[in-house]
């Protein structure tokens, strides 16, 4: 067959468009040392014959090599004979060799003749001695004659001094002419003007050309720019060009960018993949990445390894490793260990590490404990922590204190916060200000909430006319819409009511579903009014089981209902047994009215 470099010398293998061998890249290197080569002897000779820009150009030539030596030489003779290029080169050929001062000279010699690049090499040199009034005029000089390195260094040194319009508008110039970092740093500027409220047509204009900025670093091979453009996609939903992006951030480097593209890749399904870039984040020193591996593990159940990835994540500053620790450990009912992560983790600032550790303490019996952390979890934004404050400070009947908050859980959402404020605001009949509470937690998925909401609609709604047969039914009211709700999450009250509204309607098909899903659940008034629905289409047998369902959940006019049948066919004995029930159960009418049935009995039974 013969080997691989004669198959590619008979053209029988193509090579990859754009990408030269290793034969082609030597010869090409070759090809550049022989032309530097012939160039260097034809400076040279240019030189004999007292060349002036040859020597500059020969020295910058050594000097780019490495040559010092024999670079020196050649930019003396050439700054002696005015060369401003030459004086900046050997600025900079002293100061790689350890003489600043003489260096700075030079610079100023080549900087006064005109040279940008001078000038910026004596504005750095001013700044790292300290002199910002002498660093700022130099760098001036060279950004004013369009020096991109010294536009940018005379925005940083600008921003360090807190004149942010001027350093906006240095950073502006460079990143105009190229500057990466310049463009990721007014990237970040205008990122931040973003988040400080204020105009919102001027903060999405700020944001759409931050954005552009991070494009323009991104696709010069900025790394953070990489990032920040792939976290700007992924919040609009753009998750593939978010996904390359941080690949690209990733694969310079980026620990932040790899795990950020390894939950990309687990929403995505693809855990597998992103374990991998978990895993390289993790070993670069994220923290984050490390708890994302802890959880992955832990969710397969191996905890040792979940537990050394927390650790791990501990190690490098993060305090949600101690967290996921207190939990791992907590999951394992290893609860000594729990409390001494979640302290370690709370003692750090970690909110809901601090809640967690006062939930701890309460079910230990230790209330006092658990207050001042319930208390620190909630002052640093914990809404849950709210919340729980609000139990206990009802659970201690001090209700002003627990609506307190309740009231501030609420305000951030907490849906069965905004239910307890909603109660107490009926029971001190604010009813405009319970419905505006009820209804949030309601749309917040509260079954209670959309119940209580429901009743306080049905208690404001005027009579419905009477129904004439051939009359088309009507729409339903929103009371029913949210009795609806609550029903269909399972809330027996409410289904018992979409029950009784559905009778009302005539609608005794899905009057009997209701009540037979409430009945089924254990309210005892779905399984009377069940028994009474089938009592009226004449399946009294099923209506007698589900009447003793009720009365022996304690439903007084179920055990009546009873009497009056066992009555009606002769089973005296066990007629009065109901009947005694029933007067026991109450309410008072149906208490008297079982008191009669049940002394006739007895007297019909002693007859």
């Amino acid at each position: 067959m013969g080997d691989m470099a004669n198959l590619f010398g008979t053209g029988r293998f193509a090579q990859p468009s754009g990408q030269p061998s290793g034969q082609e890249e030597a010869a090409d290197e070759a090809q550049e040392a022989a032309d530097e080569a012939a160039e260097e002897v034809r400076l040279r000779l240019a030189i004999d014959g007292g060349d002036v820009e040859a020597m500059s150009v020969l020295g910058a030539m050594l000097l780019r090599r490495g040559d010092f030596d024999g670079a020196e030489s050649h930019l003396r003779a050439a700054t002696a004979a005015g060369d401003r290029a030459a004086a900046n080169n050997l600025g900079v050929l002293l100061h790689q060799r350890g003489y600043a001062d003489e260096a700075a000279g030079w610079w100023r010699i080549a900087a006064v003749a005109g040279s940008a690049a001078a000038a910026h090499a004596l504005g750095r040199h001013f700044r790292e001695r300290g002199d910002e009034p002498a660093a700022e005029y130099w760098l001036r000089q060279s950004a004013e004659q369009g020096h991109v390195l010294g536009a940018y260094a005379l925005a940083d040194l600008l921003e360090h001094r807190g004149d942010d319009t001027g350093s906006e508008r240095w950073m502006r110039a460079a990143a105009e002419r190229g500057h990466r970092e310049a463009a990721y740093r007014l990237a970040r500027t205008l990122d931040r003007r973003t988040g400080q409220g204020g105009d919102d047509k001027a903060a999405a204009l700020a944001a759409d050309e931050a954005e552009q900025w991070y494009r323009q670093a991104a696709a010069r091979g900025h790394r953070r720019g990489a990032l920040h453009l792939g976290t700007i996609l992924e919040k609009r939903g753009e998750l593939r060009e978010a996904g390359r992006w941080y690949l690209t951030s990733a694969k310079d480097g980026e620990a932040r960018a790899a795990c950020a593209l390894g939950f990309l890749l687990r929403d995505a399904g693809d855990t597998e993949s992103a374990a991998v870039w978990w895993l390289r984040a993790a070993q670069d020193g994220d923290g984050n990445a490390a708890n994302a591996l802890g959880a992955l593990h832990a969710e397969r159940g191996e905890t040792q390894t979940a537990e050394r990835w927390y650790r791990a994540a501990m190690d490098a500053g993060d305090d949600n490793g101690a967290y996921n620790l207190g939990l791992l450990c907590a999951e394992q009912g290893r609860t000594t260990q729990a409390e001494q992560w979640y302290r370690r983790a709370a003692y750090a600032g970690h909110r809901e590490a601090s809640n967690a550790l006062a939930i701890l303490l309460l079910r230990a019996g230790d209330e006092s404990g658990a207050e001042p952390w319930f208390s620190k979890a909630a002052e640093a934004g914990s809404v849950d922590a709210a919340f729980n404050l609000g139990i206990l400070h009802a659970g201690r009947s001090e209700e002003r204190a627990a609506l307190r908050w309740y009231e501030r859980a609420a305000a951030a959402g907490h849906t069965e916060a905004a239910l307890q404020v909603g109660m107490a605001r009926l029971r001190d009949g604010d009813e405009r200000e319970a419905e505006r509470f009820l209804r949030c937690a309601a749309g917040g998925g509260s079954a209670e909430a959309a119940y209580r909401l429901a009743t306080v609609l049905d208690a404001r709604r005027p009579p419905a006319p009477a129904h004439e047969l051939g009359e088309p039914a009507q729409e339903k009211s929103e009371c029913e819409e949210w009795y609806e709700r609550a029903a269909s999450q399972g809330h027996r009250r409410a289904q018992v009511r979409v029950g009784m509204l559905a009778a009302a309607r005539g609608d005794v098909v899905e009057a009997a579903r209701w009540y037979r899903e409430a009945a089924e659940a254990g309210s005892r008034n779905g399984a009377f009014n069940l028994g009474l629905l089938l009592a009226r289409e004449g399946s009294e047998p099923e209506a007698v089981v589900w009447w003793r369902r009720a009365a022996d959940a304690g439903h007084g006019r179920a055990a009546l209902r009873l009497a009056l049948v066992f009555a009606r066919r002769g089973e005296l004995a066990e007629g009065q047994r109901w009947a005694d029930l029933a007067v026991s159960l109450g309410p008072a009418e149906v208490a008297e009215r079982a008191a009669r049935l049940r002394d006739a009995l007895r007297q019909e039974l002693s007859a």
